[in-house]
C-alpha cells in the first residue's frame, strides 16, 4: 500500500468561483487545513495554493492554474517530492453520481471532468486514487442535457436547500480523506463510498 503524500482539490481560483458546485474539491482541502490548523500559502513555482500538515505527513495542494490546466500544478508538486501518481489523491466533483455522494476511486478514466484530464495527461498515468463527490446533474426532469446546461451546473452556487446537506458532506470527504491516509485507500473506500439513490 502507497501512502498519500499528495491531497488535492479541484477548483477555479477567485472570489467569483468561491461558492459553485465545481469548487467543492477546494472546500474540502480549506476544511481538511483548517481541521489541522494549517494555513494554505501561494506557491508561485506551482501556481497553487499549498499547506504541509505535519499531523498526518501530507502535502495540501489547490491548483490556482483554472480547472482545465490543474496538472500543471499537480505534476510540479509530484516531481519536487518525486512521488509517484498513487501517492496522490484527488479529490473534485462529480456530476455522474447523486448529490451528496462520496466515491473513492482507486485509478480510471477523467469520466469527462477536465481537471481529472488534465492531471492525467501531466502525470503520464492514471493510476492515482481520487474521491468523488457527487453535485448531480442538470437534468431537465425529460432526460434532456446540453452542454450549455451544465455548464451552468457545475458553475453555479449551491442551493439554500442545499447548504445544509453540503455541509455534512464536506465534514464527511474531510474525515474519508483524513481516513484514507491512516487505512489505505481501499479501506476508505469500503467505509465511506456511498450508493445514494437519486430523488424520485
Amino acid at each position: 500500500m502507497s501512502l498519500i503524500r499528495l491531497i488535492v482539490g479541484l477548483g477555479n481560483p477567485g472570489e467569483k468561483y468561491e461558492k459553485t458546485r465545481h469548487n467543492v474539491g477546494f472546500m474540502v482541502v480549506d476544511r481538511l487545513a483548517s481541521n489541522s490548523g494549517a494555513t494554505m500559502a501561494n506557491h508561485l513555482r506551482w501556481r497553487a495554493h499549498v499547506a504541509k500538515v505535519s499531523g498526518f505527513g501530507a502535502t495540501l495542494i489547490k491548483p490556482q492554474t483554472f480547472m482545465n490546466e490543474s496538472g500543471q500544478s499537480v505534476g510540479a508538486a509530484l516531481r519536487f517530492y518525486k512521488l509517484k501518481p498513487e501517492q496522490v489523491i484527488v479529490v473534485y466533483d462529480d456530476v455522474s453520481i447523486p448529490f451528496g455522494s462520496l466515491r473513492f476511486r482507486m485509478a480510471g478514466s477523467a469520466g469527462g471532468h477536465n481537471g481529472v484530464k488534465s492531471i492525467i495527461t501531466h502525470l503520464g498515468s492514471d493510476r492515482f486514487p481520487r474521491l468523488k463527490i457527487g453535485i448531480g446533474n442538470a437534468n431537465d426532469g425529460a432526460g434532456n442535457e446540453t452542454q450549455n446546461s451544465m455548464t451552468g451546473h457545475v458553475l453555479g452556487k449551491f442551493s439554500t436547500s442545499e447548504t445544509n446537506e453540503l455541509e455534512n458532506t464536506l465534514a464527511t470527504a474531510a474525515e474519508a480523506v483524513q481516513f484514507s491516509l491512516s487505512e489505505g485507500v481501499e479501506a476508505a473506500a469500503n467505509a465511506f463510498n456511498t450508493s445514494k439513490k437519486p430523488e424520485a
